[in-house]
């Protein structure tokens, strides 16, 4: 049995996960990303072997993905997130036509063709509004942990107007209507619904099909998956791989290059990075 690995290394997480030749997922890890990258990549890595029972030389090929992807010192190559949420996200859900990627920094809008092609993509341009960090914004103004956020906003019925389109005003924001006497699920259902509005016009920027796949960390996040579902008309596609796309599309990448290097010669071609 070949095996193939790809580590994603996000801005607040690292994912690693191995896949065998028949692309099924035998392994994933997830660690805090912290401000040694090299080593949460490594530790990400490890986990991900020792939860597959494999040693490191049994893993063929590894690609690196995400901000920190030149961090992955053991890799063999790097590919962008982009490409690698594209390709995760068609493998998990092959209907996907859209993708929306959700997480600590940034939110990317992705158009891909049917085998998982990048067609078009867009982020978001407003400093971090939208974004897994502005989630967090709130999570300290209100003292809330970040996964009782979605259950909390969930409760809400009168979801206030969150108006600032930057995170570093967000707190101040959440604390005014706080001060208003607004009920604290009710300024959280705002926070969600101001993130899957600026989600939806990325979105919309890039082509809107009926197949939507959500991916990143904050698709974690049960409110946010039915703020966004609310917007778009639509329910997007999410599973507990979600969290976990960007390191699946890197690691179906090294199988390319796995797969293609045991064909006879001259029938191969290099996997495109």
């Amino acid at each position: 049995m070949a095996y193939a690995a790809g580590v994603d290394v996000g801005s607040t997480q690292t994912k690693a996960v191995i896949v065998d030749e028949t692309g099924a997922i035998v392994a994933r890890s997830l660690t805090a990303t912290g401000a040694n990258v090299i080593q949460a990549a490594q530790t990400a890595f490890e986990e991900a072997l020792n939860e597959a029972g494999l040693e490191e030389r049994e893993v063929e090929y590894v690609v690196g993905t995400g901000y920190g992807r030149y961090k992955v010192t053991f890799g063999n190559t790097q590919v962008t997130e982009i490409s690698c949420h594209g390709r995760g996200a068609v493998h998990m859900f092959p209907d996907t036509r859209t993708v929306v990627d959700m997480g600590g920094q940034d939110t990317k809008a992705i158009r891909v063709s049917a085998e998982g092609e990048i067609i078009d993509f867009c982020m978001n341009d407003k400093c971090a509004a939208g974004t897994g960090r502005f989630l967090g914004a709130a999570s300290s103004a209100l003292d809330i942990p970040l996964d009782e956020l979605g259950p909390t906003a969930l409760k809400g019925e009168r979801p206030v107007k969150i108006s600032t389109t930057c995170t570093v005003f967000a707190e101040s924001e959440v604390l005014s209507w706080l001060g208003k006497g607004k009920k604290i699920q009710d300024i959280l259902l705002g926070v969600h619904q101001s993130i899957a509005a600026r989600s939806a016009g990325l979105l919309r920027r890039v082509g809107i099909e009926d197949q939507v796949t959500f991916t990143g960390g904050v698709a974690k996040n049960t409110a946010m998956v039915e703020t966004l579902n609310q917007r778009l008309g639509l329910e997007v596609n999410v599973s507990d791989e979600s969290h976990y796309m960007g390191a699946l599309g890197a690691a179906l990448f090294a199988l390319d290059h796995v797969l293609v290097s045991r064909q006879p010669a001259g029938r191969g071609e290099e996997v495109a990075s």
